[in-house]
C-alpha cells in the first residue's frame, strides 16, 4: 500500500494511491482521517482489508485522477523533528572528510535532528535560501516511518515497529553547517527538507537492507549506491536509537545518504535555481523536485 497526502480543490485529504487514481480515507473510515492518525490505528487486518478494496479500485465511487492533484509530504505535518543519521554509508564519509575534518568511520550512530516545517513534497519547490547560503546540497535518504510506540526496542523485534519506508532529500547548507559545531542550524533552513512522493508500507518491501538507492541532478548521475552499504543497519538504528528515548508512530528516520553529494565534487557542485533534483530508491519511487 503507497500512502499520501494531497491537496483537492482546496483540501487537504490523506489516502492511498494506485493505478494513478488517489483514494480518500474516507472511503474507508467515512471520515477524512489524517496519515498521522491512520499510522497511529493501523493494524495489519485494517491494511489487508484495505488493500482488497483497493484490488477494484475502477468501482470505487470517491477516487480521483492522481493528475488532478498535488501531492504534499505524505505526513503533511510531522509532531516533531526528522531523526537523521550523518557518516552512514563509508564512500560518503570518505568523500567529505576534508570537509568534516575526519574520514574515520564512526563506532557509534551519529545523531542529529532536522526540522520539516514548512513541509516540503514531491510537488513543492527546494528553497535555495540564498539569504542564508551559498553552497545548497542535495542528500537522497531512506526514510524509515515509525509504526508503533516503543522504547529500548531489541533489534530482533525492530521491523515490527515500522510501518513504512519513504524518501527524504536532506537538503544541506554546507558552509552553514560547518561553521556551527551542531548540523541543525545548517540542516533546518526553510524548504529544505523534501519527503515523498509517497509511504510504502513495510509489507511491499521483500529486503529493505537491499534496495538501489540514487540520485540524479538535471538528469546527471550523482549519488548510486544501496542501503546494504550502510555502516548500521535499520534494525541497529531503531534499536539504537530507541535506548531510553521512546519513538512513536509516525516518528521519521532519515538513515544516511551514499557518496555523490555535491560537496564532494572538485570543485563543489552545489544546487542553483531551476536544478531539478531526483531522488529515486528502488520499489519506492522517484522524489522529484526544482530548486528555486
Amino acid at each position: 500500500m503507497r500512502i499520501v497526502t494531497y491537496e483537492f480543490n482546496g483540501e487537504i485529504y490523506s489516502g492511498v494511491i494506485k493505478s494513478n487514481f488517489v483514494v480518500p480515507f474516507a472511503e474507508f473510515f467515512g471520515e477524512n482521517v489524517t496519515t498521522l492518525e491512520f499510522i497511529n490505528s493501523a493494524k495489519d487486518d485494517i491494511i489487508d482489508t484495505i488493500n482488497k478494496k483497493i484490488k477494484d479500485i475502477e468501482n470505487i465511487c470517491s477516487k480521483v485522477n492522481a493528475e488532478n492533484v498535488k501531492l504534499l509530504s505524505p505526513i503533511h505535518i510531522p509532531f516533531r523533528n526528522v531523526f537523521c543519521l550523518g557518516k552512514n554509508y563509508h564512500d560518503h564519509i570518505k568523500e567529505l572528510a576534508g570537509f568534516t575534518g575526519t574520514g574515520e568511520v564512526p563506532t557509534h550512530p551519529v545523531y542529529f535532528t532536522k526540522t520539516a516545517y514548512p513541509p516540503v513534497g514531491p510537488c513543492d519547490n527546494i528553497n535555495l535560501n540564498q539569504d542564508a547560503t551559498k553552497c545548497l546540497d542535495y542528500e537522497v535518504e531512506l526514510g524509515i516511518i515509525v509504526g508503533k510506540k516503543g522504547r529500548n526496542i531489541k533489534k530482533e523485534e525492530a521491523y515490527s515497529y515500522i510501518f513504512g519506508y519513504t524518501i527524504i532529500n536532506d537538503v544541506s547548507a554546507r558552509e552553514v553547517q560547518k561553521n556551527h559545531s551542531q548540523w541543525f542550524k545548517g540542516k533546518s533552513l526553510d524548504g529544505t527538507c523534501p519527503i515523498g512522493p509517497h509511504i510504502v508500507t513495510k509489507d511491499e518491501i521483500a529486503d529493505v537492507n537491499n534496495l538501489n538507492i540514487k540520485s540524479t541532478v538535471n538528469g546527471e548521475l550523482r549519488q548510486n549506491s544501496n542501503t546494504k552499504n550502510m555502516i548500521f543497519d535499520i534494525p541497529f538504528i531503531i534499536s539504537q536509537l530507541s535506548q531510553g528515548l521512546t519513538l512513536y508512530p509516525g516518528d521519521i528516520i532519515a538513515t544516511g545518504t551514499p557518496s555523490g553529494v555535491g560537496q564532494g565534487f572538485d570543485p563543489p557542485k552545489y544546487l542553483k535555481k531551476g536544478d531539478i533534483v531526483n531522488c529515486e530508491i528502488e520499489s519506492i519511487g522517484n522524489l522529484v523536485n526544482v530548486v528555486s
